[in-house]
């Protein structure tokens, strides 16, 4: 962001995996100061790896939203996010990303330090928050009683999820977030959750006590960009407003306020070539029962089908956000939120 222009907005993106960059690098293109607050329970991949052996909390989300909010030259970039291949032995499947921001932690001692440091020489547009200082845990507790522990455990039981409880390594509850966390969240004029996963992106973040309890109080227009496809072992046969409903009964509290639906068909025979197997089916419109949950209803063309998957259309998302940061301004700000 220009030095010579303040930011108009304060925009708070709450999430992880592979939705959260996508809304960070629109997002970039509005007048706004931007937080990413980046969800630490991962466990799989080369940010488990590494969380097991350094007693970080895993890098991988936190590099991507990084690549997505740098101003550096592509070729930078792509180093930056190049991962060794499977037959380099001791460094297989690890990214250079990852490699740097642990390296960084361990010669500075503060996660957010090593982030902060990184993002300078990124040239990052904003700032990236991991949404705890240390590693924790996500548990689901599943409708039969049985309990999966580990985000990447959690799909494979194929079970329909009561709750998600999030915990440290040693077991107790993650009660305190990082610094700047509940500060960015307070001071936004809108906070955004999502797209991503709603069990292992979203609410690990809304489950660690201070974030849950700042997203209840702020004042900020709270976004919740749905899903536009279900999800294997999580949101199977789920609708938007299945969606929002858990949100809400996570956080015993109605505190989302707009919800983005995108109403364009997937057609089935696009479904069904898709590579990425964890997407099922287009979840299902209710309309109404979001509005029960208290919500305005933000529907249009989202869709962006291509490599064969169904995704935003990050510039409409990022469109119609703008158009409702600049309604916002224009109205009065809220007082209180629906119990």
């Amino acid at each position: 962001m220009s030095e010579k222009a303040k930011p108009r907005y304060k925009v708070a993106v709450i999430g992880g995996g592979t939705g959260l960059p996508v809304i960070l690098r629109g997002l970039k293109h509005l007048n706004a100061s931007i937080s990413a607050i980046v969800t630490v329970g991962d466990d799989g991949g080369s940010s488990g790896v590494i969380r097991d052996y350094i007693n970080v909390v895993p890098p991988g989300d936190i590099r991507n939203c990084m690549s997505a909010l740098s101003a550096r030259e592509p070729e930078f970039i792509d180093l930056f996010q190049y991962r060794f291949e499977s037959t380099d032995d001791f460094l297989a499947g690890h990214a250079i990303g990852n490699l740097l921001i642990a390296a960084l932690k361990e010669m500075h001692g503060s996660m957010q330090d090593a982030i902060d440091m990184l993002s300078r020489w990124m040239h990052i547009q904003g700032q990236i928050l991991p949404a705890a200082q240390e590693p924790l845990v996500l548990n689901a507790l599943f409708e039969d009683g049985t309990i999966a522990v580990g985000e990447s455990s959690i799909a494979s039981h194929r079970k329909k999820i009561k709750e998600v409880l999030v915990t440290t390594t040693e077991g107790e509850e993650a009660l305190e977030a990082s610094p700047r966390v509940v500060d960015a969240i307070m001071d936004a004029d809108m906070i955004i959750l999502g797209p991503g996963s709603l069990y292992t992106s979203i609410l690990p973040n809304l489950m660690i006590k201070e974030i849950g309890e700042a997203i209840v109080k702020t004042n900020a227009e709270v976004v919740y960009i749905c899903n536009i496809m279900t999800q294997l072992g999580e949101t199977e046969n789920f609708t938007d407003a299945d969606h929002v409903e858990v949100l809400h009964q996570h956080l015993n509290n109605k505190f989302i306020d707009t919800v983005l639906v995108n109403t364009t068909e997937v057609p089935e025979d696009y479904i069904r070539t898709q590579p990425n197997e964890e997407y099922l089916l287009q979840v299902k419109h209710d309309f109404e029962g979001i509005r029960k949950e208290d919500c305005r209803v933000i529907s249009s063309e989202f869709l962006s089908m291509k490599h064969g998957g169904a995704y935003h259309d990050t510039e409409k998302v990022v469109e119609e956000l703008g158009y409702l940061l600049n309604s916002l301004k224009l109205a009065p700000r809220k007082v209180e939120k629906t119990q």
